[in-house]
Order: structure tokens, then sequence, then C-alpha cells
């Protein structure tokens, strides 16, 4: 069974009783989860974060056994 249900304060509202105790899966929509933004947009405080090897595929230590 599929609702859609309206969120406030925290709080999700159904349009139907369900009882105590149901288990219940929340799906958010995608544009939901980053508020319609680029990935860019809703990482890019942590873009560059972290210091790494910026392309293993230019060393071709890395490319050794590839595929076996």
């Amino acid at each position: 069974m599929s609702i859609t249900a309206i969120v406030e304060n925290d709080t999700i509202k159904l349009p139907m009783h369900v009882p105590d105790g149901t288990r219940v899966e929340v799906t958010l929509p995608r544009e939901s989860v980053a508020g319609g933004k680029s990935f860019y947009e809703a990482a890019h405080e942590f873009i560059g974060m972290f210091e790494g090897p910026r392309d293993l595929s230019t060393n071709p230590r890395h490319l050794d056994d590839f595929g076996k």
C-alpha cells in the first residue's frame, strides 16, 4: 500500500488511522532529499575536504591485474 502524507513540524500527518506499533517505511522523493539542488550544490561544502589521489587511472600501477 502507498500513502501520500504531509509533514508538519517534523511530524508526519497521515490521511488515515494507522494502529500503534504498525511498522512503516518512509521514502522521500528525490527532489525533496536535496531540496531540488544539484549534486554539486548539495555537496559543495565537502568537496576538497579530504586529500587523496586525484585520479587512480593516471598511475599504471593501479591498473595491474585489472579485470582478472
